[in-house]
């Protein structure tokens, strides 16, 4: 029982915090965990296994396994499990019941019912109409076809795992990455929340025109102001049906739920409506006659006979019509509209019937322009304009249409395909469920959508079918007049299945935006209200306000969004709105299951087999097309919505690992990119310096020098490869956690000092074992590191352990002999910061001799960053008394030019002179401290023989023996180097004491270790009473060229 208490609390206590970076522990753990202290105790004590039993507690008995695995029940925060918290009994603790949905009630009914929709209804029919039946059959091939492949692709993915609540925002998070999965996630969010807006713009345009058109709050206050009245009433009853629909969903999931299948029934009965009239027109169509003027369609509801004149008795009286037209009741003098008086009136049958051959008219487009008046063009006409005062009793487009535009406003009625994958958590065997429903619901609906178009084409008159509203037959809706027994039938079942799919958007959408507020990857999403229930540690983002897990704030944040789309208030502005989201979720199915497959990656096993990589593809290029199809400038939005979002997230630092594709991807990438790589070493051009940065960790394992972090950032500027390495001195078996701590801390320092690299921390017996270890293994292939950044040893001479200055010593010869560049920063803490600007000064080179061209290189690009921008650059060379410091002056200033590189020039000259007094004062205190220190580290019988080798030097000396020659010339030697350092030192001094930073050559170490304690003082004459120095060692190679 103690194990288990371990292992829970700190998940509860993840959960309280929401920390980013803890994953899904089911998707964390390679087992499920058990809290079944027994059946652990009984792992523990096992004889069979008895060689296995230290390691028990983290590697679990087979059968342990498999019996965790049967008991595993993935009840999923569904309608199911919200209905029954509402419920008195749901308050109380229940044992989860196994799913028993199945393929029927489970996945092909639902998608059914969210794939039929209001563009069945109120918009096929005009389509058919305005495109053709040609062209509409191509519409619904491509948007079917579209899904088709789709559910394919989401078939594989949904049977490869189990996929708990979230349907497609969690396939594609997981397939994808957080940074998609949170694009796409709020992507197909916004289309739910705007298909609940377009369901219920489309109610009240059912309501308002079709049911209770006197309901209109809004009247037109004159012929031609219509629209406006009608989008006025659209916008106040479209708010008023939100907000009553946000509050039902609010009280309560269950209500909706109940009455899910009520709203299927009325679709269905609709649907088979339709078949029955079709059928029926064949031997009797239904009486629906439209009043035609020349070849005009007039508006039925505006005069009661179709007809200029009707004879009552002996009189002739002219008709409401003939009122409508002329201004004088008088027919025998009439002042009449010139296209009235010219055209006669004629009465035609708007649904002929499927035997009549209308079909033939309809099977070509008719594309009108805003306000153009539909006309049937077999009708003779005479062509004359007539006046615009009477344009209102003509039936006109209401809006511009096109093939484009048809495609964005059919799109809605095929989406609805993940109904099943969302419910994966109900099913009774999901794994099968989900291919088979799926599939077979697109089948049906896109073969309801295929004959709808033949039957309408073929049943109704061509200006019926582009009666958008259905003016021409009184007011009828469209697909009504075709219906049997009622039109009534089609208009309250449309009515009630409108209303049903707008609930069912907003009680989705809401869970969809908890489902991803959950996974903690998109931070603007934590600021909102957090609520933790305690007693099941469980955090519950984004849903505040009912015990039982309602999102309350997400609903109420779908119903603000949902009344943007309301405020639109036109059903064909909506449309292509949601189909831009949805286009865009379903592109990145298809383009989850491609990648997977094509990764090949060992976890992926969907037991649905009848997927490719191809079809995927084609699916990916379909919904891409169709987006810019439909609408261009919508589909560049939504791209642009998606790709902020990526990219919040991914500058946020989604810290989240699901084992996703794109990281697959990225490995394949990599893979292949080092293989390239190792192909040669890179060109000169393309040379910049590869850094490993060597750090050095105090006892709390802290960065001691953070500034060469900062430094190496400033040099980098992101660009190139950057390993940060340190060394731990101790055993490995023993230091590991250790390792862990130091690498922890390095990278926390690398993300403050915004270093993009890699962190390596090795231990070793000796810290110059380290190093060598670090200089030889860094890098993979062909990235591996071309520079070493490391740090001065500060207080060397005060330091009576000699290890400091012996191990950067021994790291200056081991880059040397791996033909590495060296970089040593000196005086690193008076380096800037990155939050430093420099207004002036100069970045001083110090060229004295030619070792690649590093000197050039490092200020070009140290001014490519922010700090260093605004310095100016300097290079200084040494002439010595034999060469020509005018000629030389011109040369350089020539090769930079050729280098492209902008710097003042200036050549100093170094006259020969006696050595100084001071040079050999140096020299002797050089000599005496390295004695002195000598004689600090030897024992007492070793000073004793130490003094009796010195007495012993003495009298050789006395007797002239070759030693003295000897001597002398080791001397000399420090003599005249002590003496370069010196003058070398004085010119810098003076010529650059007020430089931002001075870059210099960095001499080689002596080839006799004896020497060692010398180079470091001469090293330090060198650089003495400069403020920030850099030393600089070539490592053997070009690195800039002059060519292009």
């Amino acid at each position: 029982m103690v194990r288990t208490f371990l292992v829970t609390l700190p998940q509860c206590l993840s959960s309280f915090l929401s920390l980013p970076g803890h994953g899904n522990h089911k998707e964390d753990s390679p087992f499920l965990n058990s809290n079944d202290a027994s059946a652990k105790q009984n792992d523990y004590y096992d004889r069979n296994l008895a060689l296995f039993e230290e390691e028990l507690d983290i590697r679990p008995k087979v059968s342990s396994l498999l019996s965790r695995l049967v008991n595993y029940t993935n009840i999923t925060q569904g309608a199911k499990e919200h209905e029954e918290a509402e419920s008195a009994e749901g308050s109380r603790r229940k044992i989860p019941k196994s799913p028993s949905m199945g393929t029927l009630m489970g996945v092909y009914l639902p998608c059914l019912q969210n794939i039929f929709g209001v563009i069945l209804f109120l918009r096929l029919t005009w389509i058919v109409g305005t495109a053709g039946v040609v062209q509409s059959f191509l519409i619904v091939l491509m948007c079917c076809s579209c899904t088709m492949l789709t559910a394919i692709s989401m078939s594989a993915i949904a049977t490869n795992g189990v996929v708990p609540a979230g349907g497609a925002y969690f396939m594609i998070s997981r397939s994808l990455g957080p940074e998609f999965g949170g694009a796409v996630g709020l992507c197909f969010y916004l289309g739910t929340t705007f298909a609940a807006a377009m369901y219920i713009l489309g109610a009240i345009e059912i309501f308002l025109t079709y049911i209770i058109p006197a309901a209109a709050i809004f009247r037109p206050s004159d012929a031609h102001g219509g629209d406006s009245a009608m989008l006025n009433n659209m916008r106040v009853y479209g708010t008023i049906c939100l907000s009553l629909m946000a509050l039902v969903v609010f009280v309560g999931v269950r209500y909706v739920n109940k009455f899910a299948s009520l709203f299927l029934a009325c679709v269905i009965i609709s649907i088979v409506s339709i078949y029955a009239g079709a059928i029926k027109s064949i031997f009797h169509p239904p009486e629906f006659p439209i009043c035609m003027l020349g070849n005009r369609t007039l508006v039925r509801d505006m005069f009661d006979v179709c007809g200029k004149t009707v004879v009552s008795g002996n009189t002739t009286i002219p008709t409401k019509l003939w009122e409508n037209f002329c201004t004088s009741g008088n027919t025998s003098n009439p002042q009449c509209d010139e296209y009235f008086a010219q055209n006669n009136v004629t009465e035609i049958q708007g649904i002929p019937g499927l035997a009549s051959g209308i079909i033939r008219e309809n099977m070509w487009s008719a594309y009108l322009e805003k306000g153009e008046i539909l006309e049937k063009e077999s009708l003779t006409s005479v062509d004359v304009r007539g006046s615009l005062e009477n344009l209102y009793m003509y039936v006109s487009a209401d809006i511009a249409t096109s093939f484009t535009v048809l495609v964005g406003i059919f799109f809605p009625s095929a989406t609805g395909i993940m109904a099943g994958s969302n419910r994966s958590g109900d099913l009774k065997d999901a794994q099968k469920s989900i291919p088979v429903g799926t599939i077979l619901a697109i089948t049906t609906t896109s073969l309801v959508y295929f004959s709808s178009v033949v039957l309408f084409g073929a049943c109704i008159e061509g200006v019926v079918l582009r009666d958008k509203f259905g003016d021409a037959v009184s007011k009828n809706l469209v697909v009504g007049t075709l219906s049997w027994p009622s039109p009534w039938v089609i208009v309250i079942g449309s009515f009630f299945s409108t209303v049903g799919a707008g609930l069912q958007s907003l009680t989705g959408a809401p869970r969809l935006l908890q489902a991803i507020a959950k996974d903690n990857i998109i931070p603007f999403l934590r600021v909102v209200l957090l609520t933790v229930d305690p007693s099941s540690c469980r955090c519950q983002v984004f849903g505040h306000g009912k015990s039982n897990g309602e999102p309350t704030w997400a609903l109420l944040l779908t119903a603000l969004i949902a009344e943007l789309g309301i405020l639109i208030a036109s059903l064909d502005m909506v449309a292509p709105i949601l189909s831009m989201f949805f286009l865009m979720c379903y592109l990145f199915v298809n383009l989850a299951c491609a990648v997977q497959t094509l990764l090949r990656t060992p976890n992926w096993r969907p037991r649905f087999r009848y997927y490719h990589w191809a079809l995927s593809f084609l699916g990916m290029s379909m919904c891409l097309a169709l987006m810019f199809i439909s609408s261009w400038y919508y589909a560049i939005v939504a791209m642009g919505i998606a790709g902020m979002i990526y990219k919040y997230i991914e500058y946020q630092g989604a810290e989240k690992e699901w084992g996703d594709g794109i990281r697959g991807l990225s490995l394949s990438a990599a893979r292949y990119a080092l293989l390239r790589l190792e192909a040669g070493p890179p060109h000169t051009k393309n040379w910049r310096p590869q850094l490993l940065v060597l750090l050095k960790l105090d006892e709390d394992l802290h960065v001691k020098y953070p500034r060469l972090l900062t430094f190496a950032s400033q040099l980098k500027a992101g660009k190139g490869l950057t390993i940060v390495g340190s060394v731990i001195q101790g055993n490995y078996l023993e230091s590991y956690g250790e390792t862990q701590a130091a690498e922890q801390a390095i990278k926390n320092m690398m993300e403050i000092e915004k270093v993009k690299g890699f962190c390596q921390v090795v231990v070793a017996t000796k810290v110059r074992e380290g190093i060598a270890h670090l200089i030889q293994s860094c890098g993979l292939g062909g990235m591996k590191h071309n520079t070493v950044v490391m740090g001065w040893p500060y207080g060397w001479r005060q330091s009576e352990d000699p290890r400091a200055w012996k191990t950067f010593i021994n790291t200056v010869r081991c880059t040397t002999a791996a033909h590495l560049a060296l970089m040593v920063p000196k005086n690193v803490s008076f380096y800037p910061s990155n939050h430093e600007r420099f207004t002036d000064g100069h970045i001083d080179v110090w060229w004295i001799v030619h070792d690649g061209g590093m000197l050039m290189l490092l200020p070009f690009l140290l001014k490519q960053h922010k700090v260093w921008k605004k310095c100016k650059m300097r290079i200084f060379t040494v002439a010595q008394m034999d060469d020509n410091s005018i000629q030389m002056k011109k040369d350089l200033a020539t090769f930079l030019y050729q280098l492209r590189i902008e710097a003042e020039v200036e050549v100093v000259e170094m006259h020969d002179s006696d050595i100084s007094a001071y040079t050999y004062e140096r020299t002797l205190m050089m000599e005496q401290r390295s004695q002195m220190l000598r004689q600090m580290r030897l024992s007492s019988a070793e000073r004793d023989r130490e003094a009796q080798l010195v007495k012993d030097r003495h009298s050789m000396i006395r007797m002239g023996m070759p030693f003295l020659e000897r001597g002398l010339s080791t001397q000399h030697s420090n003599v005249r180097r002590m003496h370069t350092a010196v003058k070398l030192n004085e010119v810098i001094v003076n010529k650059s004491h007020d430089a931002r930073l001075v870059l210099l050559n960095m001499p080689g170490p002596p080839k006799n270790p004896n020497g060692d304690e010398n180079y470091m003082e001469f090293l330090e004459v060198l650089t003495e009473g400069l403020e920030r120095v850099l030393l600089v060692r070539g490592g053997g190679r070009e690195v800039i060229t002059i060519y292009s």
